[in-house]
């Protein structure tokens, strides 16, 4: 027997094979499932109605929830700093805030950091202790109030998990029913040969810890306080 080398694979495979009662497989096939209920969920419901489950949900898992059009973003989102005592923000380098006018959060009293792909620890450290840390749902999932972050050049995931507090601003348009979907997309864009984050990270409000008695404490290893603003850009 040579060390690192395997021995009568094939003949041990045919058998195997034979005693299952089929033919030798040389690759996976998918199986055609009879039943797909997880398509089931929520389906044939409008945007409206996933706003509404979203929305619900959010009331379960802490979170705050604000709804509003486009053209008001840019006035809200300065607004819901100041409610926050926010003196420091941290944003994603993404385009979607110079598109709905959030380039600048407000007045001279805060200071605004936009996440650096180049910048290293100062993007960590300014993070680490920025008071609140904004951005853009790229799927969200209404079932379980989940906003899923593509994060990679420019959108670093310490933007939602450092910070006291999270504002994830969330387009209607990006509303799914649950994971399922999201799962989907993903899948769609691998097969497709398309570039995905290395890193999505699912978000469901503020972080939760419970010990073994389920005491429920918010905000032990991330945000203390999240807040969704739901935008209609349809």
């Amino acid at each position: 027997m040579t060390i690192g080398q395997i021995q009568n694979r094939g003949s041990f495979l045919d058998k195997l094979a034979r005693n299952l009662g089929r033919e030798r497989r040389s690759e996976i096939v998918k199986p055609d499932w009879q039943h797909n209920p997880q398509w089931e969920v929520y389906k044939g419901y409008s945007q409206d109605d996933l706003v509404e489950v979203l929305k619900k949900q959010c009331g379960l898992i802490h979170t705050e929830v604000h709804e509003t059009v486009k053209s008001e973003l840019s006035t809200l989102i300065p607004y819901l700093i100041k409610q926050y005592g926010g003196k420091s923000v941290v944003t994603w380098d993404d385009p979607r805030f110079e598109e709905t006018g959030l380039s600048e959060m407000g007045d001279a009293d805060i200071t605004h950091h936009v996440w650096d792909a180049e910048g290293g620890e100062e993007n960590l450290s300014f993070s680490a202790t920025a008071d609140v840390g904004i951005t853009f749902s790229d799927m969200t999932l209404a079932e379980s109030g989940t906003v899923v972050l593509f994060s990679d050049q420019g959108k670093g995931r310490a933007v939602s998990l450092l910070p006291v507090v999270y504002i994830s601003i969330i387009p209607k348009s990006t509303i799914v029913p649950r994971m399922t979907q999201a799962a989907k997309h993903i899948h769609d864009k691998i097969e497709n040969g398309e570039l995905v984050a290395s890193c999505v990270n699912f978000i469901s409000g503020p972080s939760n810890s419970a010990d073994i008695e389920m005491n429920l404490i918010v905000g032990v290893h991330g945000p203390v306080k999240a807040t969704y603003v739901i935008v209609d850009d349809l």
